[in-house]
Parts: C-alpha cells; sequence; structure tokens
C-alpha cells in the first residue's frame, strides 16, 4: 500500500515503494521517480533495477541516487537539479522517507528557502527536520 505524503505540490516522499506503487504514482499524475536507497540495505527490498523497470514501464523518468547516511553536496545538487527539471510532480523513497526529504530540504536550504518553513513543511509530511536544517 502506498504511502505518499505531500511535502509541496511539485514533492511527495515515501517510505519504500513497490512495483505494484508505480501504477498508482503514474495514475496520480507523477513525472519523476527518485529511488534514494542504494539496493542491498534489506534483503525484503526489491532491486533498484525492478523499481526502475516498473517506473519506465508506466512512463514516468526515473533517478537513482543512493543516499548512504547523510546526503552529500553532489546528491543534494543532483535531486534539486532533477527535482526543478521535472515536467510534474516528484516521488521521492528511500526505507523510510526521511533521507528523500532530507536530501530535498538541504538542497532548497541552500536554495535559499526559509529554514522554519522547510521544517513545516517536513513535519506536515510526518518527518522531524528540525536537528538536520542549518
Amino acid at each position: 500500500m502506498s504511502d505518499f505524503r505531500r511535502v509541496t505540490d511539485a514533492l511527495f516522499v515515501s517510505p519504500q515503494v513497490s512495483e505494484a506503487d508505480i501504477a498508482e504514482a503514474a495514475a496520480k499524475g507523477f513525472a519523476l521517480v527518485i529511488n534514494n536507497r542504494p539496493d542491498g540495505e534489506d534483503p525484503s527490498q526489491p532491486p533498484g533495477a525492478a523499481i526502475e523497470s516498473a517506473v519506465r514501464a508506466a512512463g514516468l523518468d526515473y533517478l537513482h541516487v543512493p543516499v548512504r547516511g547523510g546526503p552529500t553536496p553532489e546528491q543534494v545538487e543532483t535531486v534539486r537539479a532533477a527535482i526543478e527539471a521535472a515536467t510534474g510532480p516528484v516521488l521521492a523513497f528511500c526505507r523510510s522517507g526521511t533521507r528523500s526529504i532530507i536530501t530535498w530540504s538541504l538542497g532548497r536550504a541552500l536554495a535559499g528557502d526559509d529554514r522554519e518553513t522547510l521544517v513545516a513543511r517536513g513535519r506536515e509530511a510526518g518527518y522531524d527536520l528540525s536537528g538536520v536544517l542549518p
């Protein structure tokens, strides 16, 4: 069952998605799926290649930016640029959604977004960004 959490109109984050969730993502109008989960973190997670195949079969764009621990500056910039360039809403996922929203929020902070607004958006989506953002 999907758990797509709205952060902004342009970004939703989710815990691990399944191949079946991708059809729902396509039906909801997502244009891009960003996978922030490294393969092999958990034996029960679907392989990234299987998710990518389902995403592409649904006609969506796919980007794999595996984040281990905290995101690197390059990962933050890659995700920020991909979201800005997307032709519609973006769904980013990892194990719980936390790495995805942290990576996004750091990119937005570097772009000049207000810390309190970012923390509030995180809280509304069910994530605590208060200890993450400068």
